[in-house]
């Protein structure tokens, strides 16, 4: 029934629909890369260098003759794992000490948010920065560095569930009823604290994307020849006064990517949000 209302609101949002639907399309696209009818993102071709957007290279050719349409296509997959899997990350950490805090209080989540508000002083992308600096900048490290620096929100939003949750009557029966700590957590309070965390873990994604981009195009995240946006950028920047077409398209890609994901993000934050759903 809940679903039903939520899915009633989402189809009445059109931004939220279009959104929806680019995330899937690209995500398709990221995964059936390799059965798509496109060149190999890596092949040199030194007839065909920074040849202009035409039938046979849709996107044009970068520096080195390679097709740009394949790179940004494989670029996709390399956005897509990074974002996922350090927003993952991410939401597994906040999850966890959000869940501690916010149900033992006293000392412990004071402890918690004490470490969460020190955390929160450093600027996050220079945080990432400096510790790329001691590392080898490859995918593996981008991942662990954006999803070990970006789960302070999510551990505030689920802290702020279980403050609110874990004096509701349905945990107090089950304390009466002596069940243990760990299952009405497990159990009772977690499953209903997760909504904050869905809308959360969609936003978090476009910044991941971004970050990466970031630290791509800076020289610091995907090396070369692995294909990436933000590397696909940096040629564009080289070249900026004769091939266009290296920064237009890869900029499109990251530009509708994440705008995408922050209005499905949002368009879902007010479906799910009971009181607004009683105003519509």
């Amino acid at each position: 029934m809940i679903w039903g209302s939520v899915w009633g609101a989402l189809r009445r949002n059109p931004l939220t629909l279009f959104g929806g639907c680019v995330v899937v399309f690209l995500f398709a696209v990221a995964v059936s890369a390799t059965l798509l009818p496109i060149p190999d993102p890596y092949a040199i071709d030194a007839d065909a260098v920074l040849e202009v957007p035409s039938f046979a290279h849709p996107f044009g050719t970068d520096e080195l003759g390679r097709d740009v349409l394949s790179r940004v296509v494989y670029g996709a997959r390399i956005s897509l794992w990074v974002g996922f899997v350090s927003v993952g990350i991410a939401i597994v950490i906040g999850t966890l000490l959000g869940s501690i805090g916010g149900y033992y209080g006293g000392w412990v989540d004071g402890l918690i948010m004490r470490f969460v508000d020190v955390m929160l002083c450093f600027p996050t992308f220079f945080l990432i920065l400096a510790v790329i600096a001691f590392l080898e900048p490859n995918i593996g490290t981008i991942m662990a560095i954006i999803g070990l620096t970006g789960w302070m929100g999510v551990c505030r939003l689920v802290r702020a569930e279980f403050l609110s949750l874990k004096e509701r009557d349905f945990v107090q029966s089950a304390r009466a009823l002596g069940v243990g700590n760990l299952r009405i957590i497990a159990r009772h309070i977690l499953p209903n604290s997760l909504t904050p965390v869905m809308v959360a873990a969609i936003l978090g994604v476009a910044g991941a994307i971004l970050t990466e981009s970031a630290l791509s195009f800076l020289g610091i995240g995907v090396q070369p020849p692995t294909p990436s946006w933000g590397n696909i950028l940096t040629s564009g920047k080289d070249n900026i006064q004769i091939a266009w077409w290296l920064s237009l398209f890869p900029g499109l890609a990251i530009l509708l990517t994440v705008l995408s994901y922050n209005l499905l993000g949002e368009g879902l934050r007010d479906a799910l949000d009971p009181r607004l759903r009683g105003m519509r």
